[in-house]
């Protein structure tokens, strides 16, 4: 397992979104926490896991689409942790700035 470093963008996103999934989807509070949760565990234990982000326009970057919540987690791999990039909605039309 790689340890995971959330870069200050990633972590405001992924704030921002939490705030907004509990505002708005009291029938399941907890499905964001959960699947964010996931997701974390899945890209720690198979980093390769994840599709080539054609819209990145560094180099190696990864996505998972966290279908429960409909986030893409935007990652790559570095030496000796995973760095989530950014969390971004499927509903955009544009992925994020990487």
């Amino acid at each position: 397992m790689l340890p995971i470093k959330v870069t200050p963008r990633a972590d405001q996103q992924i704030q921002q979104a939490a705030s907004w999934w509990l505002a708005n989807r009291p029938k399941a509070p907890e499905a964001f926490k959960e699947e964010l949760q996931r997701g974390f565990e899945l890209i720690s234990q198979q980093p390769g896991v994840g599709a080539h982000a054609t819209n990145a326009r560094r180099e190696g970057v990864l996505r998972i689409h966290l279908s429960r919540i409909r986030y893409f987690l935007y990652y790559r791999v570095r030496a000796s942790r995973i760095e989530v990039l950014a969390l971004w909605h499927s509903s955009r039309l544009k992925g994020p700035w990487l």
